[in-house]
């Protein structure tokens, strides 16, 4: 991993939940599914019933003992802040008029933010691979547009059309783990089907896991240098004590919806979800 990886992982932080300076908008504008791990059987637009009036939740430190995998494995990369604070200016959808545009929005900005996580990561790893320069300024293009559109009108942003975005972010993607899974000189294929299987110890670097479903396999104890988790299912996927300090476009929602030990190498901008002990 490159220092200048390690230095500037601050902007990953940032695209990150923050409840308190949101109005609850995913625990009011999503689905529920109790089968999937929430609090109940919801519609889009109800607020969940443990929805506070002050938009937090009121069993939030009680989520891994109630088994609330859905709410612990979800994060909306900053989305919720973004939309409550910088595209509303504080009003919430509260204000039944523009509750429904609130809520079209921030699903906009959610898969924005997504988009934008994973080219500020490719931003970073681009400078340790060949034509890094040339990719970093495609890059670098991508993000101002993203930010540019997260920071506008809702009328605009609703007029956005998010599969030219994300389009246009898997070429550069591509291009940058195509380079580092080159680096890391292995080769390697990933096994065809990887559900629930056991890989305990073992060396997983430099597999691509891109869109891979990795639910319930047994990673503890593995190494992940330079492996792709882009888009990969976690699900339910054992990491204790793995080291995935150096895995590539790994997110917050996939630790979350993972499970791990604090012996587990984590890299700088993710935390430890409040399941693992």
């Amino acid at each position: 991993m490159s220092k200048l990886y390690k230095k500037d992982y601050s902007k990953l932080r940032k695209l990150k939940g923050d409840c308190t300076k949101c109005s609850g908008i995913c625990c009011t504008a999503l689905h529920f599914s109790k089968m999937d791990g929430f609090p109940e059987d919801k519609i889009p637009g109800k607020p969940c019933l443990y929805l506070t009036e002050d938009y937090q939740c009121s069993i939030h430190s009680q989520l891994g003992e109630k088994k609330m995998m859905g709410c612990i494995g979800y994060d909306c990369f900053g989305a919720g802040q973004q939309v409550t604070q910088s595209v509303y200016k504080g009003q919430t959808w509260k204000d039944a008029a523009q509750a429904e545009e609130i809520f079209s929005v921030f699903l906009v900005v959610f898969q924005l933010h997504q988009i934008r996580f994973y080219l500020e990561e490719a931003y970073l790893l681009a400078s340790g691979v060949d034509d890094g320069m040339k990719i970093q300024k495609d890059i670098q293009y991508l993000l101002e547009q993203n930010k540019n559109i997260c920071n506008a009108s809702p009328k605009e942003i609703l007029e956005t059309d998010v599969n030219i975005c994300r389009n246009h972010a898997n070429v550069v993607l591509k291009q940058v783990c195509g380079q580092i899974l080159q680096n890391a000189g292995k080769k390697r294929k990933c096994p065809s089907e990887m559900i629930g299987r056991v890989f305990k110890g073992k060396d997983m670097g430099g597999l691509d896991f891109s869109g891979k479903l990795l639910i319930a396999s047994d990673f503890s104890g593995c190494r992940f240098d330079q492996t792709v988790f882009l888009g990969a299912d976690t699900r339910d996927a054992d990491f204790s004590h793995a080291d995935l300090r150096n895995a590539v476009f790994l997110t917050q929602g996939q630790i979350n919806a993972a499970k791990g030990s604090r012996k587990t190498k984590l890299p700088d901008y993710l935390k430890y979800p409040v399941t693992w002990k």
